[in-house]
């Protein structure tokens, strides 16, 4: 996945309107965006869109947020949406590793009890939005098999720390948020899975979200969460492979594979070495999924 658009759960016309994007990934929230008296309303509506797109038929990957693991809401949840068999199930508060353990568990349980196919669901967790995750982001190696991404958030870490704003007077990130963005990058590669990156507030600024896409890529965050319809196209143009960067991918494995026993080769007056070679290898199975 490039994008994954954010919906409210308990809103047909939004989840509708969802439906007819680019995004590669829908997630029906049933977490933040909706309020506490409309969580069984979301559910139920979640279900429903679940049910009506089941596995095979499925042009995006459907994803449910969750309520956090320390709240009484999590097994409703659950309950009540792994009979879909959604594709990923998003943790948020991201606490410690045990938590992810806690959630494969329950998924687990409730694959058998729905008939799912076991391992199925797969986890994304937001791991940045508790002071406490930011000491026990090294848990998720090996926490889970179904764990696949990690992204991070400054919003509810602001509110955990008590923070006024994470933004320094020029607009960047102060030093926790920033220490949170890298260390977000640093997980998912201990890991070995997928950095997803956080979202872009303003949906009206398209300059804005394109840098912000741009800088993420950078960085090596492979996808992106958005908050808006209009974002998606965006998102998805800055997270592809062009044919370009794909050509000059091939011509750097081809190079390495046909001298296996050197360590730097030479391509179009640039040596190049194994990180060249790990990193191209990478960008050609990264243009295959997206393809």
């Amino acid at each position: 996945m490039r994008s994954m658009l954010f919906l409210p759960a308990d809103s047909e016309k939004k989840i509708a309107k969802g439906a007819g994007t680019n995004a590669d990934g829908l997630i029906l929230d049933l977490e933040d965006s909706i309020a506490l008296s409309r969580k069984e309303e979301g559910r139920r509506l979640a279900r429903e869109y679940l049910d009506a797109n089941p596995i095979g038929k499925r042009e995006k990957k459907l994803l449910v947020r969750i309520n956090p693991l320390d709240g009484a809401m999590t097994l409703d949840d659950l309950a009540a949406v792994i009979g879909g068999a959604p594709d990923y199930v998003l943790l948020p508060k991201y606490r410690k590793r045990e938590d992810v353990i806690c959630l494969d568990h329950y998924l687990s349980a409730l694959e058998v009890r729905e008939g799912v196919p076991p391992g199925h669901v797969k986890i994304l967790v937001i791991g940045t939005e508790t002071g406490e995750a930011l000491f026990n982001l090294g848990g998720l190696k090996d926490s889970s098999p179904r764990l696949s991404h990690v992204s991070w958030g400054e919003f509810d870490l602001s509110a955990d720390v008590g923070a006024e704003t994470h933004l320094l007077p020029d607009g960047g990130w102060d030093d926790l948020f920033r220490t949170a963005r890298s260390l977000c990058l640093a997980a998912a590669t201990s890991a070995g899975i997928e950095a997803c990156n956080t979202v872009f507030t303003d949906f009206r600024d398209d300059e804005g979200l394109r840098l912000a896409c741009e800088g993420a890529r950078r960085a090596g965050f492979t996808s992106m969460m958005a908050i808006h319809p209009n974002q998606v196209d965006i998102i998805n143009e800055a997270f592809s492979i062009t044919d370009e960067q794909l050509e000059w991918s091939q011509r750097v494995v081809e190079a390495f594979d046909a001298s296996p026993d050197v360590g730097v080769v030479g391509l179009d007056g640039i040596m190049l070495d194994k990180p060249h070679y790990t990193q191209a290898k990478r960008m050609i199975e990264r243009a295959k999924a997206y393809r």
